[in-house]
């Protein structure tokens, strides 16, 4: 490596790290990685073994109100989507394994190095070329997944020109975002040294709330277009609704989902001014007008409870945690050479570059052993939205027949293994939700 990368520092780890620590490091990694993977094919395993021995009859709560056909579609459905999704876990362990631990990293980076030099441009474009490189090896999967499977069951509307200029656009915000993004992130370690994790901290989290600011406006009309709800008895209610919420929104509009897919949605999205209510058409053409209301009337429960603002402390948590981390590492020798990397010291770009994309890969290993924790804090969430809307329209069922006609026609699944649940579910079962719903009555 140049000496532009920084004075080495092997040698004054060497003295405090044990010999053979990054030998140590890199076994861990890898059986954390296939610990991971083989979590997550038995929670697959577990779950569709459930699902079969469901799959003739609904549960007796739903029997005569969700018909036998249509529960073994669902059945059929949760079981495709799980075949398709151990192919990928196994897949993305694959790759994972393989980038991390053949050398492909390290000789990508030292070759960028040599030919455009360690410039924050050369390590950020570095960083940004091995994500869209990934992502692109995923892409098989998407289209499996959109053009044979959801065709298969009847979810399917988009067309193969839209699916393409989706990812096309993806690809282009990535890079006028997310690269300007880590240009400035990069330069802090050069400009704030020691502490420039905290001012990376501060930047990505003003960044991420720029980005809910514009969003509505600048990035989500470029995939779908937005109309206003037409005036009449369904708008007349839910801003009716709106105002007895003290939820003040200036817009209520209608997304073209069905551009892409038959599965409905509903949400909110922006802040103050520029906050506005998204109805997709397919939800609009599938439930009735209370039941727009009792929908409209959750989501407005995530606002009033504050969901919103606690999801955003926890994301600040989140980024300040992970940038600690990234600093620390960086520091470490053993980090690096486990991974093949040379370790330099100082607060340059090209120093602390290599950190920053070996914890992004690695991140998610560890967090989906928190992912019980944190859908158990999602879950709690959606009761408290359900009893909000149960509380501000004054009654139960139109809330429990809109989220029955959801379920149906996204052809959810009703009995899901519960530990499978526990690690995937950000929401209750239908089942869960609506005894809590009665229960509460």
């Amino acid at each position: 490596m140049t000496g532009q990368l920084g004075t080495p520092s092997v040698k004054c780890h060497l003295s405090t790290t044990p010999m053979g620590f990054e030998s140590l490091f890199a076994v861990i990694a890898f059986v954390l990685i296939l610990s991971r993977t083989a979590t997550e094919l038995f929670l697959s395993r577990l779950n569709q073994s459930h699902v079969r021995a469901h799959a003739n009859e609904p549960p007796p709560e739903f029997r005569g109100i969700i018909d036998e056909a249509t529960h073994r579609r669902s059945a059929d459905y949760t079981l495709a989507k799980g075949r398709l999704g151990n192919i990928v876990t196994m897949f993305d362990a694959a790759v994972l394994i393989g980038v991390l631990f053949s050398g492909l990293l390290p000789r990508t980076f030292e070759r960028v190095s040599a030919g455009f030099g360690t410039s924050v441009w050369a390590m950020a474009g570095f960083i940004l070329a091995v994500g869209v490189a990934l992502s692109i090896l995923e892409l098989p999967f998407g289209w499996y997944a959109q053009f044979k499977l959801e065709e298969r069951f009847g979810f399917n509307t988009i067309t193969m020109k839209t699916w393409v200029l989706d990812r096309v656009k993806g690809l282009l915000l990535a890079f006028l975002l997310g690269y300007p993004l880590l240009l400035l992130v990069l330069k802090l370690i050069e400009w704030t040294g020691p502490h420039w994790w905290l001012w990376a901290t501060v930047v990505v989290i003003g960044f991420q709330l720029l980005l809910l600011l514009i969003a509505p406006a600048l990035i989500m009309p470029l995939f779908n277009k937005f109309t206003p709800l037409p005036q009449g008895m369904l708008r007349n209610r839910l801003h009716a609704l709106a105002q007895r919420a003290d939820f003040p929104t200036r817009n209520i509009e209608v997304m073209d989902g069905s551009k892409r897919s038959r599965h409905s949605n509903a949400f909110f999205t922006g802040f103050g001014r520029l906050r506005k209510i998204v109805l997709f058409d397919t939800l609009v053409a599938q439930l009735t007008e209370p039941e727009l209301e009792a929908v409209l009337a959750h989501e407005i429960g995530h606002y009033k409870k504050r969901h919103v603002f606690k999801l955003l402390a926890a994301f600040v948590a989140g980024v300040f945690v992970a940038f600690a981390l990234i600093a620390w590492l960086a520091s470490q020798a053993w980090f690096y050479r486990a991974f093949g990397f040379e370790h330099h010291a100082g607060f340059a770009a090209a120093n602390v570059a290599p950190a920053m994309l070996l914890f992004g890969m690695l991140a998610e290993t560890l967090t989906f052993w928190l992912s019980p924790v944190t859908h158990f804090w999602s879950r709690r969430f959606e009761y408290e939205a359900d009893t909000f809307a149960r509380t501000i329209m004054g009654e139960t069922q139109s809330l429990i027949q809109a989220l029955r006609k959801l379920s149906e026609k996204n052809l959810s699944n009703l009995t899901p293994h519960p530990l499978y649940s526990g690690f995937y579910y950000s929401h209750p079962t239908l089942i869960e939700r609506e005894r809590a719903l009665t229960s509460e009555s």
